[in-house]
């Protein structure tokens, strides 16, 4: 390979990462204007060339179907366990039993680890306190897991949230580990 042909594969890696960055830059300035645009698009340039990122990888694959499924039972589980956690936090008894679940995930990406990990996080009464990416475990703390039934269900969860997720952008390889 050329030198050429890896530098624009290089940059293909990373523009997932420039857009972004683009992107975040726009937002905190609160404008969009051509001199943002320009001033986002060198400051992420820089960012990425002076501190040392690793490159993310991707599948190339992306399934609008599976967002949209991921999407409604995230809000669902959101919406949910709002009410749920506001029922506990409220009621005379309280939280009756928490607990620290270790959640073997089936996939070993660790773009998939990250994403699983904040969906998880974002949903009230859980929160992945631990990851270990070397053997792709997530230890999460769940409120109201007052049985072993409990317990499972938070992993179950935990699981079903990674395979949604594996399925709206995982690759061709861990569709075939989480369906299997």
């Amino acid at each position: 390979m050329t030198q050429d042909a890896r530098v624009r594969q290089r940059l293909w890696q990373q523009l997932p990462l420039l857009v972004g960055l683009v992107v975040l830059w726009m937002l905190l300035w609160g404008s969009l204007s051509l001199l943002n645009l320009v001033t986002g698009i060198l400051v992420a340039l820089l960012v990425t060339r002076v501190f040392f990122l690793p490159p993310v990888e991707l599948s190339g694959r992306f399934n609008i179907f599976w967002l949209a499924l991921f999407l409604a039972k995230f809000f669902g589980d959101l919406v949910f366990a709002s009410f749920q956690v506001a029922y506990q936090a409220l009621r005379p008894s309280g939280i009756s039993q928490s607990s620290l679940i270790a959640v073997q995930l089936v996939t070993r990406s660790d773009f998939v680890l990250t994403l699983t990990s904040i969906a998880l996080s974002l949903v009230p009464g859980s929160l992945v306190v631990e990851v270990d990416r070397e053997r792709s475990i997530l230890y999460l703390h769940a409120l109201n897991t007052r049985n072993l039934d409990d317990v499972d269900a938070v992993r179950a969860q935990a699981l079903r949230v990674e395979y949604l997720i594996v399925r709206v952008l995982g690759s061709k390889e861990d569709v075939k580990a989480v369906t299997s």
